[in-house]
């Protein structure tokens, strides 16, 4: 045997190749693969989809920021703190809802993990549907993105279904792929852009399944968004805001989404059916 100087090291513990420009392929498959052998091994079928912003408190920090403000006495930072504390509201709703509808789906019968929550695994919202779903002692998912600010994951996901991602697109991918209902709270670019593009996708046919939209809060929705005007210069069909159900009611979102669930997909099925659903290439 010879005494080599040098061994060559394999393509795939090479380091340095798998973070270049050119293994970026690489990267992106394996951001498909990784995150589907985790869904597989622990049987997730389908999904709830809660998007909303990272910047929302729950309500017991915020009111000890408005206690805390109200001891300094600027009243600057007391408006700022009062604003915190009524967006709160959205943070317990959304972790009633995902608590409500995790509950709802562990009644269900089958082998497969139905109607999962799934986050974006950061603070705010997205920790409320996942602090909801482990209250409710149910498995949860957390689709986590690296970003140079707010995002860490939140402690509410399952741990094997918290997932790390570096592209946007295939973060959305897994949004996307497996999700049956999608639920929007309050939110800002990040949150618009992500249920925009879910509706672009229904929209444009490009899901081939039924998925159910609610957007939650009234107030908020109605003065972020205006679809009439899209509407008289006939850039969107009068008929698109359909797409969406829109209400301030958890008991609301609930019916909705459990009863839509039950007509357009649980009375659907016959059968076996693979746990990972077909999306439209």
């Amino acid at each position: 045997m010879s005494n080599s100087r040098y061994r060559a090291v394999k393509a795939y513990q090479n380091t340095e190749f798998l973070n270049s420009t050119d293994a970026r392929p690489l990267r992106i498959l394996a951001e498909y693969i990784e995150p589907e052998t985790r869904l597989r091994e622990m049987r997730i079928r389908d999904t709830i989809v809660v998007f909303g912003s990272a910047r929302i408190p729950p309500r017991d920090v915020a009111e000890a920021k408005l206690a805390e403000a109200k001891a300094g006495g600027d009243a600057a930072v007391i408006a700022a703190a009062e604003k915190k504390l009524f967006i709160s509201k959205y943070y317990e709703a959304t972790r009633e809802l995902s608590f409500r509808l995790t509950e709802w789906s562990k009644q269900l019968e089958g082998t497969a993990r139905r109607f999962v929550i799934c986050s974006g695994g950061g603070p705010g919202i997205m920790e409320a549907a996942n602090r909801g779903a482990s209250e409710a002692k149910g498995e949860n998912i957390g689709l986590n993105i690296s970003l140079p600010f707010e995002q860490n994951d939140n402690p509410y996901i399952t741990r094997r279904l918290s997932l790390e991602f570096h592209y946007f697109f295939m973060r959305k991918f897994w949004f996307s792929y497996l999700a049956k209902a999608v639920i929007v709270m309050p939110g800002g670019f990040g949150t618009l852009d992500e249920w925009l593009e879910m509706a672009t996708l229904i929209q444009t046919d490009k899901i081939q399944k039924k998925m159910a939209l609610v957007l939650f809060g009234k107030e908020y929705w109605s003065q972020v968004l205006n679809f009439q005007p899209m509407i008289d210069y006939g850039t969107i069909s009068e008929g698109d805001p359909d797409l969406f159900y829109m209400t301030d009611s958890v008991d609301e979102a609930f019916e909705y989404i459990t009863t839509w669930l039950k007509e357009n997909v649980l009375d659907l099925e016959t059968g076996e059916v693979e746990p990972v659903p077909e999306l439209e290439a």
